[in-house]
């Protein structure tokens, strides 16, 4: 039997991993002032034996600024942190979205990052790897990524000064998808554990699925995220496998929904999916349909963008706790 671990070794386990540094990690930009990036494994990411893709980051559009990179055939999964000023004793892992080709880091890690540090919380954006990039995991890869991040988040709440137990988790399109995989299903282990990190449960207390991708089937699926996840000709049990307004389990958390009417991309089908199966299964939800946005809205400017869903978050995080 494993003797039990106390707090001393479990903190001292988790800031060795926290604060491990390596050459593999990719730094095409310099990170805003005020980020902090670690792995977030200790070493390599599991499963990279046959992995020969190079990582790369690039800007998001040709006008895009430095700090509007993308993340291409990530090989070293990070965790970038914002500490707010004034913490409110709460935090929330981004995952930003990129059809599962690319991680939008910038645009909704970064930028999502500075809105919510202001309003107390201590954030902390995933560059997480991506399917088809020939991980053992294949498919599960990412959500590798995303449960050690949460595990990650919680076992370093002592020294960042927040409650464990007040972490959301906030996904955008493809890493809707991926936020919605983490915490609307009963917690699966998708790895071998590494350090005592490892031991930490893997449990949200609110959600939020922006514009997210959650249909992998039927007439809504956004076909590019689909075909990076599955391949390019999935069964249809594989297909309504990863289909995430399935097998919702009853202990999912308050979850937050956010989607724009004339999202040509990922239709707003997806969200009201998702809707109806937190419904049947009685978890409290909250679903914006906004007039116009289209997709990857993030924190665009006004007339451009929806009604301010930031604050309509905000007062539901608030009054589910966080």
């Amino acid at each position: 039997m494993t003797p039990p671990i106390d707090r001393r070794t479990l903190l001292a386990g988790t800031l060795a991993s926290a604060t491990l540094t390596t050459p593999a990690i990719a730094q095409s930009f310099p990170l805003p002032q005020g980020f902090e990036r670690f792995p977030i494994w200790p070493g390599k990411a599991p499963g990279g034996e046959r992995v020969t893709v190079q990582e790369v980051e690039s800007l998001r559009r040709p006008d895009s600024g430095p700090d509007d990179g993308v993340f291409a055939h990530v090989v070293t999964p990070t965790l970038t942190l914002l500490r707010p000023a004034k913490p409110n004793g709460a935090a929330i892992l981004l995952i930003p979205g990129g059809g599962y080709t690319r991680v939008a880091i910038g645009h909704e890690g970064y930028n999502i990052a500075r809105h919510f540090a202001q309003a107390g919380y201590a954030c902390f954006s995933l560059l997480y790897r991506l399917p088809a990039d020939g991980w053992a995991a294949g498919a599960e890869a990412p959500l590798q990524d995303a449960q050690r991040a949460l595990r990650l988040i919680r076992a370093l709440a002592p020294r960042e000064k927040f409650d464990a137990n007040r972490i959301g988790v906030m996904g955008f399109s493809a890493g809707g998808h991926l936020a919605a995989w983490l915490t609307s299903r009963t917690p699966q282990e998708s790895y071998t554990p590494v350090d005592a990190a490892d031991r930490e449960p893997i449990r949200a207390a609110i959600a939020a699925y922006m514009y997210p991708v959650i249909q992998m089937e039927g007439a809504f699926v956004h076909s590019g995220s689909r075909t990076q996840l599955l391949g390019p000709d999935p069964t249809a049990e594989r297909m309504r496998a990863y289909s995430l307004d399935h097998d919702v389990s009853a202990e999912t958390p308050p979850v937050f929904l956010a989607h724009a009417l004339d999202d040509k991309a990922v239709p707003p089908e997806n969200s009201l999916a998702m809707l109806a199966a937190l419904r049947a299964k009685g978890i409290a939800a909250e679903c914006h349909l906004f007039e116009n946005g289209g997709h990857g809205f993030g924190l665009v400017a006004a007339p451009a963008a929806p009604a301010p869903w930031p604050d309509l978050f905000l007062n539901f995080a608030r009054r589910h706790g966080l």
